[in-house]
């Protein structure tokens, strides 16, 4: 059966996976309440968590220090409606011991006071908002925050001497966030916004801001779109032959996911990023979790594959420090200050903000051979996230 398919059974029939190692008759369990958007817009950040967390089970067993790992997976569809309900759910009625998952800001917002009350860590592995470890003590972040990867970016187009830039995002708050990040970042340095461009997520028309863009001919523009507009921004961009006229385009790594890049073909060549994670990351531990999961399932690991990986590890390397305690507090006392190898390189969860810090990659989207690639080409080391830092909430 093909990865895909096999995936999409085991949502639909049963909302529950227990990785496929053997069971120990008297070993204590762990629940796991994996609360993420399987369907809808936001299903391509849903699957790839959800199939890297599976992965890292299959690699290293589901018993940890006598204690079963069980994950239970529900799908909130990116609607913080059915996140409460979802939530709910699994505290009240399955008596999860970690929350996890989570797609979006909203949706872990949503879970914070449960976890609260509960007293038990929630694992955000995709929500990038900075304000989200705020809303709950008991949250630990696995993946990054936006600001990581836009404040980057703004310090470093400016010390790399591009002085005016142009901005087009979407009109809702991802765009805006990391606007503003990428904004404080460049000012700060002596750069200069010249205009900035909002487009409808409901009727998105990139023709005509485009068309001002390229008569205005910025050092660079910086893009933050929805996921589900990628494409349609740059092949606008490309219409538009913004790079033949020395138009450097920047954004996040969010722009050029590894796990879609191969589909965006030539237009995306030439763009310049900031983010966390590489498929090209040359490391042994990268090259060994991207081949493992392309084996697996038959595609090229992205951001949320390594946020969704790392968190599940986070939370077997807690259970392990503890001995197979399932205990919410004594978890959460040993996710902090966890330092881990992961595929993207070094990253330690912070004590009091308990956010990763973690290396800051600058990449190129550049073509080796057959493959189109985000290429590594500076380091930014043990970034952490600029608004939360060290800040005990």
């Amino acid at each position: 059966m093909a990865p895909a398919r096999r995936h999409f059974l085991f949502v639909v029939l049963g909302a529950l996976w227990i990785a496929a190692q053997p069971v120990m008759a008297a070993a204590e369990t762990l629940k796991v309440g994996l609360v993420l958007p399987l369907s809808g817009q936001l299903a391509e950040v849903g699957r790839q968590i959800d199939n890297a967390m599976r992965l890292y089970l299959e690699q290293n067993g589901d018993t940890v220090e006598g204690t079963r790992i069980e994950v239970m997976v529900r799908d909130d569809e990116g609607n913080p409606d059915q996140t409460r309900v979802a939530v709910k759910s699994l505290i009240e009625e399955d008596k999860v011991n970690v929350l996890a998952g989570f797609g979006t800001s909203p949706a872990a917002a949503v879970a914070a006071p449960f976890a609260t009350d509960a007293q038990i860590p929630a694992v955000v592995m995709g929500a990038q908002t900075s304000l989200v470890t705020t809303r709950s003590p008991y949250i630990v972040r696995s993946g990054a925050t936006l600001a990581q990867s836009a404040a980057t970016l703004g310090t470093w187009a400016a010390k790399h001497g591009i002085r005016n830039v142009m901005a087009l995002i979407s009109d809702f708050a991802p765009g805006s966030d990391a606007l503003h990040e990428f904004s404080k970042a460049f000012i700060a340095q002596g750069g200069e916004i010249a205009d900035e461009f909002k487009i409808s997520l409901e009727e998105p028309a990139f023709g005509p801001a485009l068309a001002q863009i390229a008569q205005a001919k910025p050092e660079a523009l910086f893009v933050y779109v929805a996921p589900w507009q990628v494409h349609e921004v740059l092949d606008a961009i490309a219409a538009q032959k913004l790079r033949e006229a020395g138009v450097k385009v920047i954004a996040t790594g969010d722009l050029t996911d590894d796990a879609t890049l191969a589909a965006l073909g030539p237009s995306a060549l030439g763009i310049i990023t900031a983010h966390f994670y590489s498929a090209a990351h040359p490391s042994r531990v990268n090259r060994s979790f991207v081949e493992a999961y392309r084996a697996a399932y038959d595609e090229t690991p992205g951001a949320m594959a390594v946020s969704g990986y790392d968190g599940m590890r986070i939370i077997c390397e807690a259970l392990r420090a503890r001995e197979g305690d399932t205990g919410g507090e004594a978890l959460l006392k040993a996710m902090k200050g966890l330092s881990l190898k992961s595929p993207r390189g070094r990253v330690v969860i912070d004590e009091k903000s308990r956010e990763p810090v973690q290396n800051i990659y600058l990449r190129k989207v550049e073509r080796r051979g057959e493959e189109i690639v985000n290429a590594e080409f500076e380091t930014i080391e043990a970034v952490r996230d600029p608004n939360n830092s060290r800040a005990e909430h």
